[in-house]
């Protein structure tokens, strides 16, 4: 029974194209596109589902830490003289996932078969992303392999560093917010009705901020479950829409003109960009090809749509750096900079030193952000905090005052 396969070819005009077709082998599907004047870049089987649909709800998964570990070790083990068969049978027993060491013993089996190391690579998208596969085949053109793995771990471990300072520098604030929204809640739903019953006892006019208390006390007790509905959906639907084209560019319009975090993002991206960028071209990937990739990991989607607009140019014969010129997401830095390493064909060398540049900037942006926003939580939190212990005992003020 013939099986569906999903490829993804590039046409005569450079253009990526992606479809499926059915046949008996991998093999016949590769010759198939070639006879229709493609140049195969991936070629996968979809599995079926019990309901007979080429859905596949459930696949193996691997955290970016796992795979540059698992590039690392084969580099090292294929540079010390194993060849990549007895590697991956090693690394099969010490993958640090199980999702992971599955893969490799497919892969394994697969160039026992006869497959290419990127032809068993190209079985596993959501492994191994769009710049792996194209950097190991790159890699097996050059006979570099070796150079190119430790390459490509260098540029995920390099990822995984950046993701950690944004994280750590954003946990903080999200936990001081969080604690505060659960002191305020539970003071409006606890301690103010407490106070509010004993004030009833006292009679007399509660000044105004303890009134105010009282009736969003009451209120949030009344329609908690009003409010706590309308904020899931509300998120809910915020992310629902994200997720769609036209979202994700407004949301992430939005992110790069946020007045605190949008240089952090901004930077966050111009660093990924440039490094996968300089990894690509360093390992022989074909420019064109480069810049497909680079749109499609550079996490912000405005900066993807202009990396694919300069694509279309240079496509036409105009240099990288004059197409990247005419947008502005893309600095007279980087622009500049760019332009000095093709004029010396060493665009590569100086894409790393853009990433490096930006990889340092996004590190002294998240100090400073770090030590600007922790006493602004503080007040923040005194603010609230205190603001409504004021409110509470205001009526015990005025109390002393008649009892004098």
């Amino acid at each position: 029974m013939p099986t569906t396969y999903a490829y993804k070819v590039r046409d005569r005009a450079g253009a990526i194209q992606e479809g499926q077709l059915e046949a008996d082998s991998e093999q016949l599907v590769v010759a198939k596109l070639r006879e229709m004047g493609y140049v195969p870049v991936s070629v996968s089987r979809r599995s079926r589902s019990v309901f007979g649909s080429d859905l596949k709800f459930f696949g193996p998964k691997a955290s970016l830490k796992d795979v540059a570990v698992f590039s690392r070790q084969l580099a090292t083990m294929i540079n010390s003289g194993l060849t990549i068969l007895r590697a991956l049978a090693i690394l099969a027993d010490q993958a640090p996932s199980k999702a992971l060491a599955d893969v490799v013993v497919e892969m394994k089996e697969d160039i026992e078969r006869g497959y290419s190391l990127s032809q068993a690579i190209a079985k596993h998208p959501k492994i191994f992303p769009p710049i792996y596969l194209s950097m190991v085949r790159a890699g097996e053109t050059g006979g570099s392999i070796d150079l190119v793995l430790l390459r490509l771990a260098d540029t995920m471990e390099k990822q995984l560093e950046l993701r950690g300072k944004i994280r750590s520098a954003m946990a903080y604030p999200i936990a001081v917010a969080c604690l505060v929204v659960l002191i305020v809640t539970g003071m409006l739903l606890f301690v103010v009705p407490m106070f509010q019953g004993m004030y009833k006892t006292l009679g007399g006019t509660l000044p105004l901020p303890t009134q105010i208390l009282v009736k969003v006390s009451n209120v949030i007790k009344a329609v908690w479950w009003l409010i706590a509905i309308v904020i899931g959906g509300g998120v809910f639907g915020l992310r629902k829409w994200g997720a769609t084209e036209g979202g994700k560019r407004v949301l992430d319009r939005l992110r790069l003109k946020a007045p605190v975090f949008g240089q952090l993002v901004h930077k966050t991206a111009l660093a990924r960009v440039t490094r996968t960028f300089s990894s690509l071209m360093r390992s022989g990937v074909p420019i064109m090809e480069s810049l497909d990739i680079v749109a499609g990991t550079a996490g912000n989607s405005i900066v993807s749509d202009a990396v694919r607009t300069a694509s279309q140019q240079v496509r036409v014969g105009e240099a990288v750096s004059s197409a990247l010129a005419q947008h502005d997401v893309f600095p007279g830095l980087v622009v500049q900079m760019m332009a000095v390493g093709e004029e010396t064909g060493a665009l590569d060398e100086m894409l790393e030193k853009i990433a490096d540049f930006y990889e340092r900037e996004v590190s002294a942006t998240v100090e400073a952000l770090t030590s600007l926003i922790e006493p602004l939580l503080m007040v923040f939190m005194g603010i609230s905090v205190g603001g409504m212990i004021i409110a509470l005992y205001m009526p015990m003020f005025q109390i002393i005052k008649l009892v004098k």
